[in-house]
This record gives C-alpha cells, sequence and structure tokens, in this order.
C-alpha cells in the first residue's frame, strides 16, 4: 500500500512541477472563485485552511478574501505528531516552520502570542484540506505524516472541502482505513461531491 502511495506522490510531484507558476496562480484563483460563490462558504463564520507550499493550490489570496469576507480564519502549526490551528488576522503572524511552510508563529513586534489564538475549539469551521492526489470518489493521498487524518478524527463535525488541480485526480487513490474522505472536492473545473 505505501509503496503505491509513494509512486503516487512521485508522479504528481512530477506534474506540480511541471506547472507554470503562471498556471498555479491562475487554476488557484479559478477553483477559489468557485468556493466562494457557495453557500457552505458564504454561510461560515470561520474558515479552517492550509498554507500553500511548493506548488500546491495557493491559499493566501483566498485567505485574504476570508478576512474582507468577515471570516475568522486558522491555520495550521505542527505540533510534534499533530496539527493545531491558530487564528490569523495577518501574514506576520506566520513564519517558515515545518519543512519551510509557513505556519503561526509568536511575533513581539506586533503583540501576536500563538497561546492566544488556539482555534481547534472552532467545530463549525469551514475546513479546506489540502492533498497531494484524488480519485472522483473524493479518495484523498496526503503527505504521508497523517495529520489531517488524526485531526479529523478527533473534530468530526467539520464540512471539509479537498482543493486541488485538475492533474492531481488520479483512477485510483489506495486507502486505509485511516484515510477520511473529504465531504467534498474542488478542482479548477468541477466540483466532486
Amino acid at each position: 500500500m505505501s509503496e503505491e502511495k509513494k509512486q503516487l506522490r512521485k508522479l504528481i510531484f512530477a506534474r506540480r512541477k511541471e506547472a507554470s507558476d503562471q498556471e498555479i496562480e491562475e487554476w488557484s484563483r479559478m477553483l477559489f472563485g468557485q468556493i466562494r460563490e457557495m453557500d457552505l462558504y458564504k454561510n461560515a463564520r470561520r474558515v479552517f485552511v492550509y498554507m500553500d507550499y511548493n506548488h500546491e493550490v495557493m491559499t493566501r489570496e483566498f485567505i485574504r478574501g476570508c478576512w474582507e469576507d468577515g471570516k475568522e480564519t486558522a491555520v495550521p502549526k505542527v505540533n510534534g505528531k499533530v496539527i493545531n490551528f491558530y487564528k490569523i488576522t495577518d501574514f506576520r503572524q506566520t513564519a517558515p516552520g515545518c519543512m519551510g511552510i509557513y505556519e503561526p508563529a509568536d511575533n513581539d513586534a506586533i503583540g501576536y502570542r500563538m497561546a492566544d489564538h488556539l482555534a481547534d475549539d472552532w467545530e463549525d469551521a469551514l475546513f479546506i484540506v489540502p492533498g497531494v492526489a484524488f480519485d472522483v470518489n473524493r479518495d484523498r493521498c496526503g503527505y504521508g505524516g497523517g495529520y489531517y487524518d488524526k485531526y479529523q478524527e478527533i473534530h468530526r463535525e467539520h464540512h471539509t472541502i479537498a482543493v486541488c488541480f485538475e492533474f492531481q485526480i488520479v483512477d485510483r487513490v489506495p486507502v486505509t482505513e485511516y484515510d477520511i474522505k473529504p465531504k467534498m472536492l474542488v478542482t479548477e473545473k468541477r466540483v466532486i461531491r
């Protein structure tokens, strides 16, 4: 199973490298444009969203949009073997962390203390989930750390929307009993429910 996922990750990472920065930006904008039109988004008071890295679906513009739309927004930080979500209102409240991915960080200069902004109790938040590969059944292959599955195992109430580019959809994603399907999958071209 894990060998199959390893090969799948390799394939998708190669495809991500082939895409231009311009394509990644444009597709990300199209994708999040669809999400911002959904009632699910419009009715959400709070949003959990990852910070993109290395040609993933880009999230910064979406996060800015959430702030503009008056939504409380939280992003993840890796703490040992788990992730926790912290509210941010400014990108200066983040810094490169695990694997160089931006995550919440204390910033004395602007008076931001992570401990005051833990958002794990936002059980009503709309949850934007990343992934490496997906299939049309919404099966998901993540990065291998199991962070999102472990989080969702405990926090089951979120409406989860996984985001990916069309080239990340494959015929079949191998799954285990620990893998949790997002409730919806959105690409730059379609919504899969």
